[in-house]
């Protein structure tokens, strides 16, 4: 009865969206856990029901010292959010004609749920696409109440309110009056100092919810330059898989010589969903997949190579390999039996596998490696 109870709650609680916009320049573990700590609060206190994240970096013409190119800042991201089943890369803002005011940013993702959820006829309201846009949090249209987009930010994006020129008072009323923030602050700070010095935070302080973050991480995009510009080891600090973009990207004037090798993985145990951010321009002629499950935009395409050389980027520029990963449970299961059935030749040969449109069939070619099967490098996207 209370698990009945209690699923009942939860689905008459508000729905809202988390939106983080910025540079990710690269992404770092806390960008990203401050969904978690977020959601984790809106959870305990029982107030709302977090139904997606979405990551939205900035476009090129932002012109912040130390920001890589959006579809290397876009590849890193989906590497980070791999292991996520919730939080999702936006690429809209970059793909604007110049920079776009926060405010924009949220009316446009706010509108287009607003459109998905009411509209009677799916079709007709995502004319113009051939699919729905990668970021659009899954099964939003199993209730017809309204979702609410929320910016959730750090304190540092809260104060940022009172620098002089910085943001309009417009711009600022919008976000909090229409929207909402969500602010994770670390334990001893006073927000609420700040709060107060507003008029207008003050005016609309019942749109702010202050989340305490009891585990600080003080690692930031900066500090990552810095640490590659130095030649130092930023191992721990980013994710694995970023790191080894970095490397073979050659951002930020990494000079370290602690960057590390692709990981290795056994081919039979794993298979890892990698998305690859593909340039918008490079694609206007060629036909985009589309994942049910992940509801890709135009611009998104997922990508899985099983790699076994020692540099697998060389080995993924030119194609477009569509593939499942571990939580797609089913897929994997009928791709097994593909991979058994076109049993490699050779020890240690490797199976390149393409997953089409609402389709669990599969079209396998052979990849001829040199290493045995529990050497296979890991997949790293590449643009």
């Amino acid at each position: 009865m209370s698990a009945f109870i209690e699923e009942t709650t939860n689905r008459l609680l508000p729905r809202i969206v988390l939106i983080a916009c910025g540079s990710f320049s690269p992404p770092t573990p806390m960008h990203l856990r401050m969904f978690e700590i977020a959601k984790d609060h809106f959870e305990i206190n029982g107030t709302h029901k977090v139904v997606g994240g979405i990551v939205s970096p900035t476009h090129d013409g932002y012109g912040k010292k130390g920001l890589a190119a959006a579809k290397h800042r876009c590849a890193m991201i989906k590497l980070a959010l791999q292991s996520s089943s919730w939080i999702r890369l936006s690429d809209w803002e970059t793909q604007q004609d110049g920079w776009s005011r926060t405010k924009s940013v949220l009316q446009y993702h706010q509108n287009f749920m607003n459109n998905y959820i009411n509209s009677p006829d799916v079709t007709a309201t995502m004319s113009g696409y051939d699919c729905l846009p990668g970021w659009l949090p899954a099964n939003l249209r199993v209730r017809k109440d309204p979702v609410q987009l929320k910016l959730l930010c750090g304190a540092d994006m809260l104060e940022s309110f009172g620098v002089p020129g910085l943001w309009s008072d417009a711009d600022i009323e919008d976000i909090v009056a229409h929207h909402g923030l969500v602010v994770v602050t670390r334990s001893g700070a006073n927000p609420e100092k700040f709060i107060f010095d507003s008029d207008v935070l003050t005016k609309y302080q019942r749109n702010i919810t202050l989340v305490i973050n009891w585990v600080p991480n003080d690692v930031s995009s900066t500090v990552i330059r810095r640490l590659l510009a130095r030649g130092q080891s930023v191992k721990y600090l980013i994710n694995d898989m970023v790191i080894e973009y970095i490397r073979q990207n050659g951002l930020f004037q990494c000079k370290t010589k602690y960057l590390s090798p692709p990981l290795e993985y056994n081919i039979s145990n794993v298979l890892f969903l990698n998305q690859q951010y593909i340039n918008a321009q490079n694609l206007s002629n060629e036909q985009i997949l589309c994942d049910d499950d992940h509801h890709m935009v135009k611009t998104d395409l997922l990508l899985v190579k099983n790699l076994m050389h020692s540099n697998p980027l060389d080995n993924c520029r030119s194609s477009g390999i569509l593939c499942c990963g571990d939580k797609h449970s089913l897929m994997n299961k009928q791709l097994e039996k593909t991979l058994n059935k076109n049993k490699p030749s050779a020890p240690g040969q490797a199976v390149q596998v393409i997953a089409a449109q609402s389709s669990a069939e599969f079209i396998t070619t052979s990849v001829s490696p040199n290493d045995e099967i529990n050497t296979k490098k890991c997949k790293v996207a590449d643009v």
